[in-house]
């Protein structure tokens, strides 16, 4: 009996609970919103979302103060090797967290005065949150898989939750089936690839074939097998989903539009950086024996994704859908960064760093369209932001702010994140990708920069029966409060700063 228990002994002994402290943080005070809703009184219950944010700001602060070696387990597996700890995974702990946290701020704002639980909206981030953190270290498909579904279900619940809506429920339709689709993809590269590399019938096969480490070991015995080439492509293509790549960006502009404000944020930052960052560890970690064929496939998706999603931003009049297609062109140019790192071992720095001016530039300008749409949610189109400079000039500077660095205007933080990437790019020899990155910054400028003209230069009209030009009335929107002026402040005054000293950030991410 003893020998046929000692597997479970060991599995049970790599179990350091410690090792995820800052998850299960949050899974702990996703529970106890639940308990508070209980207890408190219904007047007391508007205190809920405070209580969440702040107890996140603890994990954060405690995450940077002290975990910083993530426990001391950098460099270890544990969980009988279901999760890696390593730089690139306390990093996007750090990036999740402050994501969730720019998104609850941004739940305040839009879920003021609408009959909507306001507790739940902060549960199910909080968990999906924790799952994002688990599937930036996941070193087994088993892990990876079920952290993935996890967030998965968890945006599923979120881009519907405003349900007295339409448009928020069809959106929430889109995602569900499409989503499906794609895991049914991922799961079945996945199949692929446990059959392939557990079949004893090949040399280096392994008992635990879905372990990446044990997986990229059996690869490089047979990194031309065809079966295992088409699960590579199933998993990429299902990645590729979640990134937005093309063809795989197909929900991208509807589901923006339906979800609101916060949850299209969530999508925009949360959904796409741990897309990129499990990418990241399977093509470092686990297909780079296949990079024949890794390498051509990375950059068709890169290519295609850079010109779809800028050439279709370019008439897009509604703000939402706006950013989802100028995001994917953004995928597109952090793909170049994943395909350069085969190469360039910075360059994993250098995707790293853009990922955070993207969520800086990100929830600047979409804390500026959560403060100015109305409260039926509507108000999303470019004409909404007529002379915003002069009504409402704080909220202007941080959109210019924000829309200037996802363009990559120098000195702002996003025009250094591009060039890092292109210094990356030039030197793996990238140059068709390079090429075309530079191709499609080129033509963002055109709709971002009409996006600012129309926010920024005065509109005029002519009224039916005067002559005289008169200019167009002015529009009423939610006030600025103090606390608003202060996080949107950090965010424009973070990206400015980024784009002259890049300091400590740059040497924290150049050690990955």
């Amino acid at each position: 009996m003893n020998d046929t228990l000692s597997p479970f002994k060991e599995i049970a002994a790599s179990n350091q609970w410690s090792a995820i402290l800052p998850e299960i943080s949050l899974g702990v005070l996703a529970l106890a919103l639940l308990v508070l809703e209980i207890l408190f009184p219904r007047h007391r219950r508007k205190l809920i979302p405070g209580v969440a944010i702040f107890g996140q700001l603890l994990v954060l602060f405690w995450l940077l103060l002290f975990y910083r070696d993530g426990g001391g387990f950098l460099g270890q597996e544990t969980f009988a090797g279901m999760l890696f700890h390593d730089e690139l995974g306390q990093a996007m702990r750090v990036f999740f967290l402050l994501t969730s946290l720019l998104v609850g701020y941004l739940g305040t704002i839009t879920l003021a005065g609408k009959p909507l639980p306001k507790v739940e909206f902060y549960h199910i981030t909080l968990v999906v949150t924790a799952a994002l953190m688990l599937l930036a270290q996941s070193n087994h498909f088993v892990m990876f898989f079920i952290s993935l579904e996890t967030v998965t279900v968890g945006f599923y619940v979120l881009v519907s939750y405003f349900r007295h809506q339409s448009i928020s429920l069809e959106a929430g339709l889109k995602y569900l089936i499409l989503s499906g689709v794609s895991s049914a993809i991922l799961l079945f590269g996945i199949a692929l690839l446990y059959g392939i590399g557990g079949s004893p019938l090949l040399a280096g096969a392994s008992d635990d074939a879905m372990n990446f480490g044990a997986l990229n070991a059996f690869l490089k015995n047979h990194p031309e097998n065809g079966l295992a080439l088409i699960g590579m492509v199933m998993v990429i293509a299902g990645v590729a989903f979640k990134i937005a790549a093309f063809p795989f960006q197909i929900w991208v502009p509807d589901v923006y539009q339906g979800a609101s404000t916060p949850v299209t944020a969530f999508l925009a930052v949360g959904s796409k950086a741990a897309g990129f960052a499990v990418l990241l560890t399977l093509v470092l970690k686990v297909f780079q024996p296949m990079e024949a064929v890794l390498v051509p496939v990375l950059t068709v998706l890169a290519t295609l994704t850079i010109l779809f999603g800028n050439i279709a931003a370019l008439t897009q009049r509604n703000t939402k859908r706006l950013m989802g297609l100028s995001g994917v062109a953004h995928a597109g140019y952090l793909l170049v960064g994943v395909i350069a790192s085969l190469y360039v071992p910075w360059a994993q720095g250098a995707v790293l760093f853009y990922l955070f001016v993207y969520l800086l530039a990100s929830f600047a300008v979409f804390g500026v369209m959560a403060h100015l749409s109305p409260e039926d949610g509507t108000g999303d189109e470019l004409e909404d932001y007529l002379n915003l400079a002069r009504d409402r000039p704080f909220l202007a500077v941080v959109l210019v702010i924000g829309l200037g660095s996802l363009a990559g205007i120098p000195p702002l933080a996003g025009f250094i994140g591009k060039v890092l990437i292109f210094i990356a790019a030039f030197q793996a020899g990238l140059y068709w990708l390079l090429g075309v990155s530079i191709f499609g910054v080129v033509l963002s400028i055109y709709y971002y920069f009409g996006w600012i003209k129309t926010a920024v230069f005065r509109e005029w009209k002519v009224a039916p029966d005067d002559e005289d030009e008169q200019e167009a009335p002015r529009r009423e929107h939610r006030e600025i409060a103090p606390l608003a002026r202060l996080i949107l402040g950090g965010l424009a005054v973070a990206t400015v700063v980024l784009g002259f000293f890049q300091g400590p950030l740059s040497d924290w991410l150049g050690r990955l």
